[in-house]
């Protein structure tokens, strides 16, 4: 009987090849899942925050600058979180709020998946157990997504 005629060996070779192509499947989707320190809810699309700046009511956010300038106003500068010297400031400045404050950040220096300050500043903030924790949705980076849409600045110095 020719080989490529035997159905029993035709099918075990495509079990193989399935169970190969499985284990590939279920390694990339390990390797893929999300391992950011937010959830997409927690997400802050920047006109809203505009919108909440020009238009105050109720109890403003703490909004905390995370990167290298705090360009939004009435935003804290900490400095770039990828140094630890500004993460301790970012947690001195933290330490002194409650933990129900809504804490916005926010970095702009990069697009987020480049961004060195945007990850260890939010992971700060779910290490010190803050509930209303937002990160400002500046995908490409502060001047395209902030200030080329005319959203408030601060003033010059």
């Amino acid at each position: 009987m020719r080989p490529y005629l035997c159905p029993m060996k035709a099918m075990n070779k495509l079990y193989t090849v399935g169970i190969v192509l499985a284990a590939i499947l279920i390694t990339l989707a390990a390797f893929t899942r999300q391992t950011e320190p937010w959830t997409p809810s927690q997400l802050l699309d920047p006109a809203d925050l505009a919108a909440r700046i020009n238009h105050p009511s109720g109890v403003p956010p703490l909004v905390i600058g995370v990167g290298p300038s705090g360009l939004i106003k009435g935003s804290i500068e900490t400095g770039p979180a990828r140094d630890q010297h500004n993460l301790d400031k970012l947690k001195a400045l933290l330490d002194k709020e409650d933990r129900n404050k809504e804490v916005i950040i926010y970095c702009g220096c990069c697009p987020f998946q480049h961004c060195p300050n945007i990850r260890p500043a939010f992971t700060l903030l779910n290490d010190m157990h803050f509930i209303h924790t937002r990160l400002l949705n500046l995908s490409h980076n502060i001047k395209v997504d902030w200030i080329d849409h005319g959203y408030p600045v601060t003033a010059s110095k």
